[in-house]
């Protein structure tokens, strides 16, 4: 999943992203609206993570100019972090179209929580758990196992299954990938997609089963809701 902070602090914006990034997503930092508002248009986040008071275009105004000129299909979701705790400004940035609020200082498990619960798009996920066919993913403990079975994946393999496992059945090509699973610093022109998702492919098939992860040539790639064992 991609995400964009978005925060005039560059400290506190960089400390959030180091631990996103942790978390196995791919982040894109911002440290003004104008900014934010180009990157958004550019890219097809899944989330921003938006301060209110910044330079040029404050959070506000950037997230209503999200919401009026929708130009990708699935529109992002909206964190609001800001340090304005009062009733009025928690409504006035909901009403603007932000999905969620989190006031600052905040604690970084909660961030995480809150952005977990905003990426979820499997409605039949409950939790934290993630499950399609035998595979079981745990958003909050990063883990993942098949048929019961513990699966080790690096944070890069695990945001790919993540992303996978929120659209079973489904053919993803590779430009979709990038976009999602990958970083603005990632390289369009290699193979990395093709190798990700090879490896990734290779742990979490049981020997002698079909693979869970097919690939449609010249099309992408998806996920199997093969039956657990």
């Amino acid at each position: 999943m991609r995400v964009l902070v978005v925060d005039d602090e560059v400290d506190l914006a960089q400390a959030i992203a180091r631990g996103l990034r942790r978390e196995g997503y791919a982040v894109d930092v911002a440290h003004d609206g104008e900014e934010a508002l180009e990157k958004a248009r550019l890219t097809p986040y899944d989330l921003i993570c938006l301060d209110i008071t910044m330079p040029k275009m404050d959070g506000r105004a950037v997230c209503r100019a999200i919401r009026a000129e929708p130009v990708h299909a699935e529109p992002p979701r909206i964190l609001m972090l800001t340090a304005r705790d009062e009733i009025q400004d928690r409504v006035a940035g909901l009403d603007d179209g932000a999905d969620d609020y989190l006031v600052k200082p905040f604690a970084f498990p909660e961030l995480t929580a809150r952005v977990r619960t905003l990426m979820r798009r499997d409605a039949a996920s409950t939790g934290s758990l993630l499950r399609v066919g035998s595979i079981t993913l745990d958003t909050a403990a990063h883990s993942v196992s098949r048929s019961g079975d513990p699966v080790s994946l690096t944070s890069k393999e695990f945001a790919l299954l993540r992303y996978f496992m929120g659209q079973p059945g489904v053919v993803i090509s590779q430009e979709t990938l990038l976009e999602h699973v990958w970083d603005e610093n990632a390289d369009p022109f290699t193979n990395t997609v093709r190798v990700t998702v090879g490896t990734l492919r290779r742990k979490v098939t049981i020997d002698g089963e079909e693979p869970p992860i097919e690939t449609v040539i010249g099309a992408g790639y998806r996920l199997l809701d093969l039956p657990a064992e």
